[in-house]
């Protein structure tokens, strides 16, 4: 039996008047968009996780509400399985003196349309998948996810 583990990551859905924010990044010396996402570190909530990771990748203050839906996607070039738990939730600032993470080049708010327009930059198909699945209405009540215990 091999010692497999998937990689845990998080994800935000951000709306603002029908405009959604995306970071714009470099990943395999490409630029490519994404929600604003990251690794779950040890300790951490999934939801603190996706409340840190808005705020070191865009410098908004974002706070969850929901949970849009859990993901698995298998990034082949680099054998590695991601487990996404992606969140839709309200900003509630910016922290203009916050510096962004190195690796973000931009953000950018797009409609449904303008990211579909530039699914060739995507990240991953969850990107337009998460999307997709929150235009939908999907959402289910974070007390779907059970306190950490220890």
């Amino acid at each position: 039996m091999t010692d497999w583990r998937p990689s845990v990551t998080v994800a935000a859905i951000v709306e603002r008047g029908g405009r959604f924010l995306f970071v714009e990044e470099v990943q395999d010396g490409r630029r490519v968009l994404n929600q604003p996402a990251g690794h779950l570190d040890p300790g951490e909530t999934l939801v603190a996780a996706c409340a840190r990771e808005v705020l070191e990748e865009t410098a908004h203050r974002f706070v969850p509400t929901a949970l849009v839906g859990i993901y698995r996607w298998r990034y082949a070039p680099a054998d590695v399985t991601f487990l996404r738990f992606c969140f839709s939730g309200a900003v509630s600032g910016i922290d203009q003196s916050r510096a962004l993470d190195k690796e973000i080049v931009a953000l950018h708010w797009l409609t449904p349309a303008e990211l579909t327009e530039r699914s060739s930059m995507h990240r991953s198909p969850l990107v337009q998948q998460c999307l997709d699945d929150y235009l939908a209405g999907r959402n289910f009540s974070l007390e779907l996810l059970s306190k950490t215990h220890g």
